[in-house]
Formats: C-alpha cells, sequence, structure tokens
C-alpha cells in the first residue's frame, strides 16, 4: 500500500500545471470556413495543428477569440484564434492579456508571410510587422513590438501587379499546403523553446527549414515589407 500511495504522490507532483495562463499563443486569421485553406489563415492552421498535439480544444468565445487552456511543457497556456478578421486581431489578443496580465514578451504570435515560400517560416523575437496587417494591429494597440512571432511562408504573388488582397485570401495548392505542414509540425518545439526562454535556438533550429524536394536559395535575412 505505501509503494501506492508513493507513486500517487509522484503523479500528483509530475500531472499537469494548475493555474491561469502564463503565455498566450496566438495564430493569425479570418474566421469562416470560407477563409480556412486561405494563405492569410496560415497562423489559424498553426493554431488547428497545436490543438491537435496539445490535446487543447480552441472552442470557448472569450476575448472576441476562439481560446482553449491547456498546458504545454509544464507550463499554463491560452490558445487564441481572433475572430476579429485579421486588421482588427490586436483587439482580442489585448482583452486577453489585460485580464490574466500576461506581459508582451510571454506571447508568441504565428502569422502568414507572403515574403516567404511555402515550407520555410522565420521566428523572430520582435520587430515590424512587415507589412502585415494582423501584426500591425498588435502592435499598433499594445504600443510595443517586443513579442516573438513566427511568420510562416505562404508564397509571393505571382506578379507585381497581381492585387495582395485576392493573393493573401486565395487558396493553397495542394502542393503548398504540402510544403507547408513541416512548418506547423515545427511549431510545437518552436513554442517549447521559446517558452523555455531558448528563442535563438529556435531560430537556429528552424529558421532554415527548406520545402521539401526544393533547394531555392534561401531569402534574405531584411525585413520587407509588404501591404496586405
Amino acid at each position: 500500500m505505501s509503494d501506492i500511495m508513493e507513486l500517487f504522490k509522484k503523479i500528483s507532483k509530475e500531472g499537469p500545471a494548475s493555474g491561469p495562463p502564463e503565455y498566450i499563443i496566438c495564430g493569425l486569421g479570418n474566421p469562416g470556413d470560407k477563409y480556412a485553406r486561405t494563405r492569410h489563415n496560415a497562423g489559424f492552421m498553426a493554431m488547428d495543428y497545436l490543438s491537435q498535439k496539445c490535446g487543447i480544444e480552441i472552442k470557448r468565445i472569450r476575448f472576441k477569440a476562439l481560446t482553449g487552456e491547456g498546458t504545454v511543457d509544464g507550463k499554463r497556456v491560452l490558445f487564441m484564434k481572433p475572430q476579429t478578421f485579421m486588421n482588427l486581431s490586436g483587439e482580442a489578443l489585448q482583452e486577453a492579456m489585460a485580464f490574466y496580465k500576461i506581459p508582451i514578451e510571454k506571447v508568441i504570435v504565428f502569422s502568414d508571410d507572403v515574403n516567404l515560400a511555402p515550407g520555410r517560416l522565420r521566428i523572430r523575437k520582435s520587430g515590424s510587422d512587415g507589412g502585415q496587417r494582423g501584426l500591425r494591429s498588435i502592435i499598433t494597440l499594445l504600443n510595443s513590438d517586443q513579442f516573438p512571432r513566427v511568420r510562416i511562408g505562404v508564397g509571393e504573388k505571382p506578379h507585381k501587379d497581381y492585387d495582395m488582397a485576392d493573393w493573401v485570401l486565395g487558396n493553397l495548392s495542394d502542393a503548398d499546403c504540402e510544403d507547408m505542414y513541416p512548418c506547423l509540425e515545427a511549431s510545437y518545439e518552436i513554442i517549447k523553446l521559446i517558452m523555455a526562454g531558448k528563442t535563438e535556438d529556435a531560430m537556429g533550429r528552424f529558421n532554415g527549414m527548406k520545402p521539401k524536394n526544393k533547394e531555392e536559395a534561401a531569402p534574405a535575412d531584411e525585413e520587407k515589407t509588404v501591404t496586405k
């Protein structure tokens, strides 16, 4: 009996953490089935993968978002998919941060990036919005760009005269989705590293990812500004 009690004590110590969220993991996108596979919804796709991987359902409506709470690598997290449409993403995040008193450096944001090919991603500790309007909303409302973000490549528009709104609201091809999937898989290790204070390690490990079976040159490391 004593052995069983000791086992119960050990399980109790190693079990899931409880209490309010310490981190917010937020994916950007547009709500509604018609946007589900669009380039602009790469952030939502990352959250859907994390939801399945971590067993955290994102279905409770709070803070102008679909949310879910759980534990990742021993840390309490709030998963968020803002339902405000992309240009107002900061409103949802601002409400959640204020409610839980979570500092901006403990917010991780996933978004799309038209400057990166499908299959590539780029992690940043901070920085400009790069023309991504969801990031712009967050930076404007929170008056800070000091939060880590993971930008998932969705590919450049086919020619300079192609309307950017039409491009980001267009559907990804099957081939693009296949190339992007490793980025979604990487999202789990990325958030664990960032929450562990190892953002530099995450950048070194994942910023050099290449699309499957493609050998194009890595994009330049500078920020590009594109209006979306």
